[in-house]
């Protein structure tokens, strides 16, 4: 049985692709370059930290201690609390979404209230006791009291 025209030109394609294959790879094995010798890939640390592809003057090495040395994240340490009850001015307060901030009169900072913080509605300008608490995007009001 001879083979039919399909699987003629298939047998062709198949032959043509494994030429071009076979030149391709003949090509990158004539245009490769040798690797780079090690010391092109060595690379230094000065005594300010950075990389550099220069040796470190010897004369300005610094040691360190092992112990003194942290590779991680620092733990957060406690802060102190100055005052728990503080008294701030409302700058800015959206009774439709339940939002607003609140100027700290010492500080100057800017915190966020929530209105279930509020024992009662407020409304800009309004002066207010309220206690700080750390939220996860900044500084949150909470127990708000609106002063008289």
């Amino acid at each position: 049985m001879g083979e039919t025209f399909g699987k003629k030109e298939n047998q062709k394609k198949r032959l043509k692709q494994r030429q071009e294959k076979a030149e391709k790879m003949e090509e990158r094995k004539a245009n490769a370059k040798k690797g780079k010798t090690l010391e092109e890939m060595m690379a230094y640390i000065d005594e300010n930290g950075n990389i550099s592809s220069a040796p470190p003057d010897p004369r300005k090495m610094k040691t360190f201690m092992q112990a003194d040395m942290q590779i991680s994240v620092p733990k957060q340490e406690e802060r102190e609390q100055y005052e728990v009850i503080r008294t701030g001015t409302v700058t800015f307060f959206n009774q439709d979404k339940g939002f607003g901030f609140i100027k700290d009169s010492q500080t100057q900072e800017s915190i966020f209230i929530h209105i279930n913080q509020l024992s009662e509605p407020v409304r800009e300008n309004d002066k207010l006791n309220f206690e700080v608490e750390m939220g996860p995007k900044g500084p949150n009001a909470v127990k708000a009291k609106k002063i008289s």
